[in-house]
């Protein structure tokens, strides 16, 4: 009887992992390349319509849909003044404003009540939706359309609906608390809604606020943060909503709105059950419960993303707090994706379950098995000198340099069309930071995204510490 050769078994297997990992790197960078040219035509199309659109004269001749902007808050006192306030003067002629605070353990509600005048009040439920208890909603005095709900903790999702509970309009918008809106915001992502009546669910881009200038709820300047962590954030945002999330819609295979800043038809979100309080991804979850409720009912449908209403979120500046936020997100997309993957390769969900679905649960799910895994499996060929230099230059190829090509893409593209970033000095350092973050950054998420993963596997439950340092040049409330 033959004896198993150990050792040649295991290099036979780590051969294997090492070419699926080649294989996860080129699929993985060559689709987001793909989605990059397509986003780049959708893109260039868009701003040509821009060019030729009043939004205004559109608003005010389809008539504005009133909205409602619901914005959780725990422990938000550095930035809730702030974000209040840039809500308060956004260009809109019909908007409401409740903020919910969810059981703070600081001082955010003493802030509110104080920088805005609030005074107990009342309000009749519109919906009954399940929530931790509610234990005062208040009013101010000085801006009519904002409102104060403050409850018992019971996490984000928790909070978004006790939102729901008192909202009065059709539409609504999820936010955070430590995001800004531009002015327009608004006027451009109800777009859709003015258009197509079927339009259940918009998102809008958002962009990393921290080394821009906050004058009076504004961004007054726009710059890039002096962190070079929060640098590479920049960029990671530009790549996965410029290259990503743009190009998905055009193609009609995308399952994310960002929890940043949205807008829902809230009798849809009410039909499905609203936010679902048991995953950290609620944002994520709620729209791929959208597609499955309407899908299931071959009821005409569509999920747009827009890409120019800008919110501004502030993004962390330390390495525990960032490793948190995605191992999180990570997650996130993993109780998603496993609670619905009834929907996996499923015919009867069109093009997200045939197309969306399996790009997102191998690319994106597996993905940082294959990605964390593989480096440190890469190192370890090197090692024991069983790397070929055919295979170390194809994987620097696959891995690195078409990494590169995909995130210097991506800021080509938003230098093209919307050029937030003014100042040349920022936009070199722009281009510097897409080769340098496939150099270390890009391996470190990866490795968290591992951890997220492995948390998934194990149902870790919590939602993580964010240290908030406020916007800079902040002004109180007039």
């Amino acid at each position: 009887m033959t004896s198993i050769n150990w050792a040649n078994l295991g290099f036979a297997v780590l051969d294997v992992f090492n070419v699926l990992a080649l294989f996860y790197f080129f699929f993985l960078n060559i689709f987001y390349l793909t989605s990059t040219i397509i986003a780049f035509r959708g893109l260039k199309n868009y701003v040509r319509r821009l060019k030729a659109l009043d939004f205004k004269e559109l608003l005010y001749n389809a008539g504005a849909p009133p909205i409602t902007l619901l914005v959780p808050a725990y422990n938000e006192e550095a930035t809730c003044i702030q974000s209040i306030r840039s809500l308060l003067l956004l260009e809109y002629p019909n908007y409401q404003i409740i903020v919910i605070n969810d059981g703070s353990k600081d001082k955010t509600l003493a802030r509110l009540i104080e920088g805005y005048d609030l005074v107990p009040s009342q309000r009749p439920e519109t919906a009954s939706l399940k929530t931790a208890p509610v234990r005062a909603i208040y009013k101010s005095q000085r801006f009519p359309n904002l409102l104060v709900i403050d409850k018992m903790n019971g996490g984000k999702a928790d909070a978004l609906n006790a939102g729901l509970n008192y909202c009065q309009t059709p539409l609504f918008s999820s936010l955070d608390a430590d995001s800004l809106l531009e002015r327009d915001a608004l006027i451009r992502v109800v777009r859709p809604f003015l258009e197509n009546e079927k339009t259940v669910a918009t998102g809008g881009i958002v962009r990393i606020v921290n080394g821009c200038e906050v004058t009076s709820g504004g961004i007054s300047k726009v710059g890039l943060p002096k962190s070079l962590l929060a640098q590479f954030q920049v960029m990671e945002y530009l790549r996965a909503f410029m290259a990503g999330r743009i190009g998905m819609d055009e193609m009609g295979i995308n399952l994310i709105i960002s929890g940043a800043f949205g807008l829902f038809r809230r009798s849809a979100v009410i039909e499905i059950g609203g936010y679902a309080t048991d995953t950290v991804g609620e944002d994520m979850e709620l729209v791929v419960r959208l597609h499955a409720y309407y899908l299931e009912r071959k009821i005409p449908y569509q999920i747009k993303y827009v890409a120019d209403p800008v919110a501004w979120t502030e993004c962390p500046e330390s390495i525990s707090v960032l490793a948190n936020q995605r191992d999180r997100w990570q997650r996130g997309l993993y109780e998603t994706m496993t609670r619905h993957r009834h929907m996996l390769g499923n015919p009867r969900y069109g093009r997200i379950g045939m197309a969306a679905f399996p790009l997102y649960f191998f690319l994106e799910m597996f993905g940082p098995l294959f990605e964390a895994v593989g480096y440190l499996l890469l190192v370890f060929t090197i090692i024991i000198g069983r790397a070929s230099f055919l295979y170390l230059l194809t994987f620097f190829i696959v891995a690195l340099v078409l990494g590169v090509v995909l995130s210097v893409s991506a800021l080509v593209l938003e230098e093209l069309t919307f050029r937030r970033y003014p100042n040349k000095k920022d936009l070199f350092r722009l281009f510097w930071l897409a080769v340098l973050e496939n150099f270390g950054y890009r391996q470190l998420t990866a490795f968290w995204r591992f951890k997220g993963f492995i948390s998934g596997v194990r149902h870790v439950k919590g939602w993580g510490k964010m240290e908030r340092k406020g916007f800079a040049a902040s002004q109180q409330p007039t």
